[in-house]
């Protein structure tokens, strides 16, 4: 692990690695009932009881602390991929997967829509955070596809990265507004079972 250091470069200690990890934990709280673009650093410092000067001891601004954080869901999240690397047995398989992947966005869900939208709207240094973060997914989706392919079962005339690319966008958009969903009837279970079967169907070209 890469030493960590306060906004000028210079390498913290103990001590000061605990301050910013409490400013950390206090932006992501923030971010689940206000927009980023309302988050000020006082709010933030005000929530562990310090002071702005504080907290521009770590970091530039507030969209310095969201990438980090931001980096840290990444790589959290990362394990999950190693699932997809391994042959799957069935539908049960991906309906796992997709039940995992779904509490993972529901535990980041603030810090992860804020770096989709900032993705979204251009700016490089949340495209590449998600770029990195999703590209072990669609990488070994692909992977399930082409072996799909050879095995006569999918489609050979189907964009294996195109077709993991269009998956990982589905998985990130029910996950995201899953509960949007619940609120028209819907349940979790229903999401977490139809994402599955498309998933599977795309990669196995096996609907059960």
């Amino acid at each position: 692990m890469s030493d960590v250091v306060a906004s000028d470069g210079r390498t913290i200690g103990r001590r000061g690695a605990a301050t910013r990890r409490r400013l950390l934990d206090s932006t992501a709280a923030l971010l689940v009932s206000m927009p980023v673009r309302d988050l000020r650093v006082v709010d933030i410092a005000r929530e562990i009881g310090t002071s702005p000067a504080t907290f521009y001891q770590y970091f530039h601004d507030v969209e310095e602390a969201v990438v980090v954080l931001a980096e840290e869901c990444g790589d959290e999240m990362a394990p999950l991929a190693d699932r997809l690397v391994a042959e799957w047995s069935g539908l049960a398989d991906a309906r796992s997967f997709v039940d995992s992947f779904i509490s993972a966005w529901d535990e980041h869900a603030a810090v992860l829509r804020v770096r989709n939208l900032a993705a979204q709207e251009g700016d490089a240094r949340f495209r590449e955070l998600r770029r990195i973060a999703n590209g072990s997914f669609i990488e070994a989706l692909a992977t399930h596809v082409r072996a799909a392919q050879r095995a006569g079962r999918v489609d050979p005339d189907l964009s294996s990265i195109t077709a993991a690319a269009a998956l990982m966008s589905l998985l990130e958009r029910m996950a995201a507004f899953h509960a949007d969903l619940e609120a028209l009837g819907s349940t979790r279970d229903d999401v977490v079972d139809t994402c599955a079967r498309i998933l599977y169907q795309t990669i196995d070209g096996s609907p059960r």
